[in-house]
């Protein structure tokens, strides 16, 4: 296990445009329980607010992704 894991250290993987924003997904979404984890008085806050603070980075991200694109096809 610890030699295939290894491997994609010296040869990775390589993804297409489309796996790269899907691999976005669950990123974001294990960034937001760990954060909203500890920041959540009460464990029951958690799923709800982690959701909401999952769907926020990805929109925001987009968004971000979306309008440096249209400016980077303004400038070219």
């Amino acid at each position: 296990m610890q030699e295939v894991l290894a491997t994609l250290f010296v040869h990775p993987m390589t993804l297409a445009g489309w796996h790269k924003t899907v691999m976005l997904m669950p990123l974001c979404l294990a960034i937001a329980l760990v954060y909203k984890g500890l920041k959540c008085e009460r464990p029951a806050e958690v799923p709800l607010a982690s959701l909401i603070l999952w769907f926020t980075v990805v929109v925001g991200m987009y968004a971000v992704g979306v309008g440096l694109w249209g400016l980077y096809q303004l400038i070219v």
